[in-house]
């Protein structure tokens, strides 16, 4: 602890270097259509009120800054289509799975967004986030992703660059496609806002790209999906044979109704080597060559924790300031007659995946964010107990559970060293699959 004190106040006086505390031009800003003002940042004594600023939130009215208070009149720069998001790149610590709690440093994200963009650096100090923050969009958003680059509080030797490369996706612009040979990283102190036209649904990823083997491996990996355009067909339109209604969704713009879900929980699986860890948080060299994963989750997780619905079921560490870094879970709940959409993504630098569901099949309808669809309109969809899932790679599956027996089912890794956590067996990669009976009918 004595070595984080010295190195909190190493990154204060960073902070003020930088600017954070006096020069504006160097201050973290952001870039969102629509974003004009913010919540007041003394809530207690000014309820409700927002000023002038930049918090990565479109404002769709237009704010009296007299009063603080929204006016009834529309903001001329609000676009209902924009989606803007403020992310912090950095680090943190998280505890493991296994029953000491075995501490980690790691490198991720943190949600900034709804900050005041010229606290970034405070605000995003110790707050990475393992996975890094979830990104959640609708086909036909253009989507407005800041950066801001919060440095390494627990190593302020690093100077690391950082980008983020959303991976799959059909970037128009190499600019920001967030591989460090041929677009922009951002440096310390600095934010760049990425423009995407979100075009084409499905299972994406995203992660930094710069010294992927390694930033990837601490951690900087998180979730990404795009919830397809049919999913706001008019009600009564009929899709193949089946009726549109207003709370059907699809994972693809399939044409059919043949992707319909009803439940969506997106999975997605990662390991550390916990020597590579270590020696990074002790400024040791880092043996790449001899990178051995021996914790293996599912959105952050070792079992049993993986189906602990709670934010907090792995404490805040100490470490981190009391911030949780550690929120998302991997339990599936459905009732019986529902159909369960599983978004599984794979981050992992060292290991392919064979993941599989006992006493449940799975249909395959998406893989690489694609649906599974010949160029003649045939159906590619097969049914599987088990899938494999690649490095970088992401897989849609549905699972039917009309006729299904009400009950707990696993799904897990069928790599047995990787049901573990550590040393410590029964645990890693599994999580559980709850079906509820369905209510009797009226």
């Amino acid at each position: 602890m004595n070595s984080i004190k010295t190195n909190t106040s190493y990154f204060a006086l960073m902070l003020a270097v930088l600017g954070v505390a006096g020069v504006a031009e160097a201050a973290p800003f952001t870039q969102c259509p629509g974003d004009d003002y913010m919540l007041h940042p003394d809530q207690l004594t000014n309820p409700g009120q927002y000023v002038a600023g930049n918090d990565s939130v479109p404002d769709p009215f237009i704010v009296d800054l007299g009063t603080g208070l929204p006016t009834a009149t529309p903001n001329p720069s609000f676009r209902p289509e924009v989606k803007c998001m403020h992310l912090g790149a950095g680090d943190g610590f998280v505890r493991m799975s296994d029953d000491q709690r075995y501490l980690q440093y790691m490198f991720s994200f943190m949600n900034l967004t709804g900050t005041d963009s010229s606290k970034a650096m405070e605000t995003g100090f110790l707050a990475a986030q393992f996975p890094a923050p979830a990104i959640v969009l609708d086909e036909g958003q253009q989507f407005y992703l800041s950066l801001t680059n919060v440095g390494m509080a627990n190593r302020p030797d690093l100077s690391d660059p950082h980008t983020v490369h959303f991976h799959g996706f059909p970037q128009a612009s190499d600019t920001f496609d967030g591989v460090p040979d041929a677009t922009i990283s951002i440096n310390m102190g600095s934010t760049l806002t990425y423009f995407y036209n979100i075009v084409e649904p499905g299972t994406y990823m995203y992660h930094c790209h710069v010294e992927a083997t390694e930033h990837m491996q601490m951690g900087m990996l998180g979730n990404l999906y795009v919830h397809a355009g049919q999913d706001k067909t008019a009600p009564g339109t009929l899709l193949g044979a089946h009726t549109h209604t207003a709370t059907d969704r699809y994972v693809y713009n399939d044409g059919d109704g043949t992707t319909r879900y009803d439940v969506e929980v997106p999975i997605q699986l990662s390991s550390f080597d916990s020597n590579f860890h270590d020696a990074s948080m002790t400024t040791q060299p880092l043996p790449f060559a001899n990178m051995k994963d021996n914790y293996v989750m599912l959105n952050g997780r070792g079992y049993p924790d993986t189906v602990n619905p709670a934010v907090d079921a792995i404490p805040a560490p100490a470490e981190n300031g009391g911030q949780l870094s550690q929120q998302e879970n991997a339990l599936v709940e459905a009732t019986a007659g529902q159909t369960i959409l599983l978004r599984l993504s794979n981050l992992n630098v060292t290991n392919h995946y064979t993941l599989r569901i006992l006493g449940l099949d799975m249909t395959v309808v998406g893989r690489g964010a694609r649906l599974q669809r010949g160029p003649d309109g045939k159906d590619l969809y097969y049914t599987t107990n088990h899938v494999q899932v690649g490095p970088g790679e992401g897989i849609d599956v549905l699972i039917d559970t009309n006729g299904v027996t009400p009950g707990t089912y696993y799904l897990y890794s069928t790599n047995l060293n990787f049901l573990t956590n550590n040393q410590e067996e029964f645990g890693g990669a599994m999580t559980e699959i709850r079906i509820a009976a369905a209510p009797p009918a009226i």
